[in-house]
């Protein structure tokens, strides 16, 4: 989502571990992660929510923010195993609103996501897994939305990954979470990414 390629700065400080060395959540996705838009994505995308969710409870874990804007599920198969230099002990993959926004397969999407679960799995085969789901607009078909919706739990279900059903649940196509394009959330908006992913992600920490 969006068009202009943004990359916010990747590491973000946590708090030390006190049950030992501090472990490595990667969020790799698109704008949605990147948090375009936002005045200061660096504190205020939703992955640097959750971190200071993290940091207040004093867990040993640090986000890695692998967001890029405009994104597709291609661009992320191309691009994973750079971002896979770094460890990955939980793996959080948020890509595919892109490829809907532009009409492209779900089969192609779906594929794309497997391969990039894959290759987390070759490389960390202890790394746990989550996927974001997406939903697109009736205004795209109802069969093209029904197929695109239903791709993210198939994914989720093959590859043992723990499911967000939908990122921007309570957030898309309001205005008052949103910035005016009406696509990318504002910081409010991104509380609430972050609010939906986190009562998922805690029970995996």
């Amino acid at each position: 989502m969006g068009a202009l390629a943004l990359v916010v700065p990747a590491f973000t400080r946590a708090s030390d571990g006190v049950n030992g060395a501090t472990r490595t959540i990667v969020f790799f996705g698109d704008s949605l992660t990147a948090g375009y838009g936002l005045d200061n994505p660096g504190e205020d995308a939703y992955p640097a929510v959750i971190q200071k969710k993290i940091d207040a409870q004093n867990l040993p874990w640090r986000i890695v923010n692998a967001g890029l804007s405009g994104e597709t599920s291609s661009g992320g198969l191309r691009r994973v195993d750079w971002v896979l230099r770094q460890p990955a002990d939980i793996f959080v993959l948020a890509l595919g609103a892109n490829d809907g926004l532009r009409g492209i397969s779900p089969d192609l999407t779906r594929a794309n996501l497997e391969q990039i679960l894959d290759r987390v799995r070759a490389k960390y085969p202890h790394a746990k897994l989550v996927i974001a789901g997406m939903q697109m607009p009736p205004a795209y078909g109802a069969n093209y939305a029904r197929k695109f919706q239903a791709m993210f739990p198939a994914v989720a279900e093959k590859h043992d990954a723990t499911l967000v059903p939908f990122l921007l649940e309570g957030v898309g196509g309001l205005p008052q979470y949103n910035l005016d394009d009406r696509i990318h959330p504002n910081a409010a908006g991104h509380q609430m990414l972050a609010k939906n992913v986190w009562s998922k992600l805690r029970t995996l920490l």
